[in-house]
C-alpha cells in the first residue's frame, strides 16, 4: 500500500496523545505524578495537543474534507465511524478532569478513568480499522490490535515520564513502567514482522481467478499500459533490502535507544537525566513513524493477484 503521509502522522501522534492521556488518567491519584497544576496543564496540553494534531492531519488526504462529519453517522458497522465517536466523546472528561485539576486543585478519579477508557476505546478503534480489513492479509490478523496499543502505551509512558522529570519527580515505579512498556511493544512489533513473514499466502493468483484446476496462472497482458490509481496505491512495493533498513531504524530508535535512555537514568545527575527522558520520548516518536510508514509500504493489497503478483 502507498503510505499517505497524513495517516503516518495521525496515528502516530494520536497514539502518543492518547497513550499519555491514558496513563494520566490511572496514576494521577498516585504519587507517581507531581501535584502540580501546572503539571496538569503541561500534561493534558500535550496529550490533547497530540491527539488534536492527528485527528486534524487525518483528515488532509480525503478529497472531500468537509464531508468528514458523515464518517460518524454508520458508528454501528464502521470502525472509522467508531474512532471518530470516541475520540470527539473524549474530550469530555478529560475537560472536567483538566478544569477541576488545574482550577480547583481537584483529581477527579472517575473523570480520569473516563479520559482512560475513551483513549484505550479509540486507539483500538483505529487499529481495527485495518485489522478489519480482509483483502490487506499483512493486516488483517490478531497482531494488529495489540501492536497498536502496545505502541500508544510505550510513547504515551515515556511522554508522561519526561514530564514527571521536568517537574523535578523520578519515581522508580514510573521508569520501570516504561521499560517494560518499551520490552513489550518490542516483543509484540517483531511478533507481527515474524508472523508476516510466515504466514501462508491468503489468496494466490490461482485462487482469484477460479482457475486453479488447470494449472499454474500467469499474467498474459497488462490490463493497463500505464500506472492506474489501483497500481499507485494498491501495489506500492518497497524492496526487501529497504524495508530490513528500516526495520532496523525502527527498532533501535523506538526500543532500544529509549530503553538504554531509560535504565541508566538512576545513574545520571538530575539535569542529564531530564536531558535523557526527552531525548527517551522523541527517539521513540521518531522510530514508531519509520514503523509506521513500514506498516503500510509492506502491507499488500489483493487487487494486485490481476496485476500480476501470484500471491498475498
Amino acid at each position: 500500500m502507498h503510505p499517505a503521509g497524513s495517516v503516518i502522522w495521525f496515528t502516530t501522534l494520536s497514539g502518543a496523545g492518547y497513550g499519555t492521556l491514558f496513563l494520566l488518567g490511572l496514576l494521577a491519584g498516585t504519587p507517581l505524578l507531581p501535584d502540580s497544576r501546572w503539571f496538569a496543564f503541561a500534561t493534558l496540553a500535550l496529550g490533547l495537543g497530540l491527539v488534536t494534531t492527528g485527528l486534524v492531519s487525518s483528515t488532509l488526504h480525503l478529497s472531500h474534507r468537509e464531508r468528514a462529519w458523515r464518517a460518524f453517522s454508520q458508528w454501528r458497522t464502521s470502525w472509522l465511524s467508531r474512532e471518530g465517536v470516541f475520540s470527539v466523546a473524549g474530550f469530555i472528561p478529560a475537560g472536567v478532569f483538566g478544569i477541576a485539576w488545574v482550577f480547583f486543585g481537584h483529581r477527579l478519579a472517575w473523570a480520569g478513568w473516563l479520559m482512560a477508557a475513551f483513549a484505550i476505546a479509540t486507539v483500538y478503534s483505529t487499529a481495527m480499522i485495518y485489522a478489519s480489513l480482509k483483502p490487506i492479509p499483512r493486516w488483517h490478523n490478531p497482531w494488529v490490535a495489540p501492536n497498536y496499543l502496545l505502541l500508544a502505551l510505550m510513547t504515551g509512558s515515556l511522554l508522561l515520564r519526561a514530564l514527571v522529570a521536568l517537574f523535578g519527580l523520578y519515581p522508580d515505579a514510573l521508569r520501570m513502567l516504561s521499560a517494560a512498556a518499551i520490552l513489550v511493544a518490542a516483543a509484540g512489533k517483531l511478533a507481527y514482522w515474524w508472523h508476516i513473514a510466515r504466514a501462508a499466502p491468503a489468496a494466490t493468483a490461482e485462487s482469484a481467478t477460479g482457475l486453479g484446476a488447470l494449472g499454474r496462472v500467469r499474467l498474459l497482458e497488462a490490463p493497463h499500459t500505464e500506472e492506474n490509481y489501483l497500481l499507485k496505491e494498491m501495489g506500492f512495493r518497497i524492496a526487501r533490502k529497504h524495508a530490513t533498513r528500516l526495520r532496523g531504524i525502527a527498532l533501535l530508535f523506538a526500543f532500544v535507544l529509549p530503553l538504554v535512555l531509560t535504565a541508566t537514568a538512576p545513574l545520571l545527575s538530575p539535569a542529564v537525566a531530564d536531558f535523557a527522558a526527552v531525548l527517551a520520548a522523541v527517539a521513540a516518536m521518531l522510530g514508531v513513524l519509520v514503523e509506521r510508514w513500514l506498516f503500510f509500504a509492506e502491507a499488500k493489497h489483493s487487487v494486485i493477484l490481476y496485476y500480476g503478483a501470484s500471491a498475498v
